[in-house]
């Protein structure tokens, strides 16, 4: 799927990448990177910088801080999250916290979600060519 991009801010998603927190590298580099599903970081979508995005299961995967938790950081969360999710692209969202305590169970939660997602996508490819061809039912 093709994501509407706001250009102006492709220098600071590149700032972004350049100086991503020690947990954003711990993910990066111990995991995401070397998935199975392309991943890519600090991705452009609509006005907003996405952690690091999954196009094939459109998947958003968010690492919040401290200060994602200040109530205009929750509110601006929640607007970006349900922008994310009118572009049928689903949000998870983990604390510092628990990509350091528990790096194996968030994986595990990536994983699971991935593969949720592209076994709904296929299905609905299955359903949209099953009704093309005509051979529903």
């Amino acid at each position: 799927m093709i994501l509407p991009r706001n250009k102006q801010n492709l220098n600071l998603a590149k700032a972004l990448r350049k100086n991503m927190t020690k947990e954003e590298k711990h993910l990066w580099y111990d995991f995401l990177r070397i998935c199975p599903f392309r991943f890519r970081r600090q991705e452009l979508i609509g006005t907003y910088i996405a952690d690091f995005y999954c196009d094939k299961a459109m998947l958003v995967i968010e690492i919040d801080g401290s200060q994602h938790y200040e109530v205009d950081a929750l509110e601006y969360d929640r607007k970006r999250t349900d922008y994310f999710n009118s572009l049928n692209i689903e949000v998870l969202r983990f604390t510092n916290i628990e990509v350091t305590k528990n790096f194996d169970g968030v994986c595990e939660v990536i994983l699971l979600n991935l593969n949720k997602r592209l076994k709904f996508f296929n299905e609905q490819n299955k359903l949209k060519g099953d009704r093309f061809y005509g051979t529903e039912g």
